[in-house]
């Protein structure tokens, strides 16, 4: 089999976390875009167990995924890091999480990346990546079941 290493292929989950009408985000190192607190599933994991082990992973806060919000099929070309220059294909989970009342969020991931709270009413003035996010967002946090994108930014 001939495989084409100009591509990549990953199964991740995504952390919708909202505290006082802002959503908790990772500002990337490449490219200063934000990107939703997340991560790769692994073999044998779920991705309810997998959003939460990642949201501990990279907040320091123990979450509890509460539902499953949207599901992204999600196409772009890939910016820094191992990605770099690919075209890659995410099939993605994103889940609205409860935290406990109190909880004190680290202000970097374990990957040394800021973490930023970026208001709901703000989100389509920010570079955020997948962009549908900017409209799709508050829907699905307001209450809007769960909705599935095909998302193609390759082009763009």
């Amino acid at each position: 089999m001939n495989w084409n290493l100009s591509f990549q292929f990953s199964y991740r989950t995504g952390a919708i976390i909202v505290r006082d009408n802002k959503m908790l985000f990772v500002k990337s190192k490449f490219g200063g875009y934000y990107y939703m607190i997340g991560g790769g599933v692994h073999l044998g994991e779920d991705s309810k167990s997998c959003v939460e082990r990642e949201t501990y992973e990279e907040t320091g806060v123990k979450c509890t995924a509460r539902r499953i919000a949207i599901i992204c099929e999600n196409f772009f070309r890939g910016v820094g890091g191992a990605i770099d220059g690919k075209d890659c294909h995410e099939l993605e989970y994103y889940y609205l999480m409860d935290m406990p009342k109190e909880a004190i969020f680290e202000t970097s991931t374990d990957d040394d990346e800021k973490l930023e709270w970026v208001a709901l009413d703000e989100l389509s003035n920010n570079d955020i990546r997948p962009a549908f996010l900017k409209t799709e967002l508050k829907g699905v946090i307001e209450g809007e079941s769960l909705i599935h994108v095909i998302n193609d930014e390759r082009n763009v």
